[in-house]
């Protein structure tokens, strides 16, 4: 093994990926954090974020996001944004994927950062629908496809209309899936109907992804094949476990544990992501500083107190 440790690859395994020989696809699965970007004194922490990586893959992660919503992309600058996939491709050394965020409401501006991650060394990128602009499901489709066509690497969807004012119809996702290079989607509507849908049109290698963590179980249920995670960013073994026991058909042990962690979920949107994780892990010393940029401000004092409360019955702190 690369590392000797638990959700590792071989050596073989990442050199053949990183050739082309093995398809990313099937290495796609499972608890995807979307890992935060750690901030000290209005900086990025790389110490804290190599650390933070190191955790995740020793505690099962299956793959990482940077810079997603999560890692707070849309407060970084064009050179922090990179710096910040180069930080996680370094680490990681192909122990798990890599799967860059490269979203904009611009489509020259995703070929930029997209054409970036795949140079450094990114696996597959997320692509979140163009936001603000509210485009038709046809500006959809031609956006995602123009990147697809001219990079050429994996491209996940991310539809996350409470956050874009646009709904991707899973009429578009089935048609995009008929693309090369549209590898499958990270499906945050919370809509069980419109995931239902999308798993019923599109072929068995697309790829569906919950987005949000109180609907990864029923999602994994009804055919998907992973979470990309916020819950993971504060227990990340115990997120690793549930999506195991769904990968392997064991329903009843991973309802159990997602019960387990019910709490937590809605713990960390007690206010808005991802300041209740930054906080979280804050308390657990994992970071220095719970950062976040302006127009996010630091949890309110009543709710900091509620975390403790959740995060001393999950024995974090």
């Amino acid at each position: 093994m690369s590392c000797g440790k638990r959700g590792c690859r071989s050596n073989k395994d990442s050199m053949a990926m990183k050739k082309g020989k093995v398809d990313i696809r099937e290495a796609i699965k499972g608890a995807i954090v979307a890992i935060v970007t750690p901030f000290k004194d209005g900086a990025i922490d790389e110490d804290a974020y190599r650390r933070l990586i190191d955790w995740h893959i020793k505690s099962g992660t299956h793959a990482i996001v940077p810079v997603g919503t999560t890692g707070e992309s849309a407060t970084l600058s064009h050179d922090e944004h990179k710096r910040v996939i180069e930080i996680c491709i370094e680490q990681v050394n192909g122990r798990v994927p890599v799967i860059a965020g490269a979203g904009s409401n611009n489509t020259e501006e995703s070929l930029d950062l997209a054409r970036f991650a795949k140079e450094a060394g990114a696996d597959a990128i997320l692509m979140v629908t163009p936001y603000y602009n509210k485009p038709t499901q046809e500006g959809l489709y031609l956006h995602y496809k123009t990147v697809a066509e001219q990079v050429k690497m994996p491209i996940i969807l991310y539809n996350v209309p409470g956050r874009t004012s646009v709904n991707m119809l899973p009429s578009t996702v089935a048609r995009l899936s008929r693309l090369k290079y549209i590898a499958g989607i990270k499906e945050a509507s919370g809509n069980l109907k419109q995931v239902s849908e999308i798993i019923g049109l599109c072929n068995k290698k697309f790829i569906v992804l919950s987005g949000d963590d109180p609907t990864a179980f029923a999602t994994m249920a009804l055919g998907g094949r992973g979470v990309i995670s916020v819950t993971s960013n504060v227990m990340p073994r115990d997120m690793a476990k549930m999506m195991n026991c769904c990968l392997k058909g064991d329903w009843d042990k991973a309802r159990k544990i997602h019960y387990k962690l019910f709490n937590l979920f809605n713990a960390m949107f007690i206010e808005t992501n991802p300041v209740p994780a930054k906080q979280a892990l804050y308390l657990m010393g994992k970071i220095e500083s719970p950062e976040v940029r302006l127009p996010l401000a630091q949890m309110s004092e009543q709710n900091i107190e509620k975390l403790k409360e959740t995060l001393q019955h999950y024995r974090l702190i």
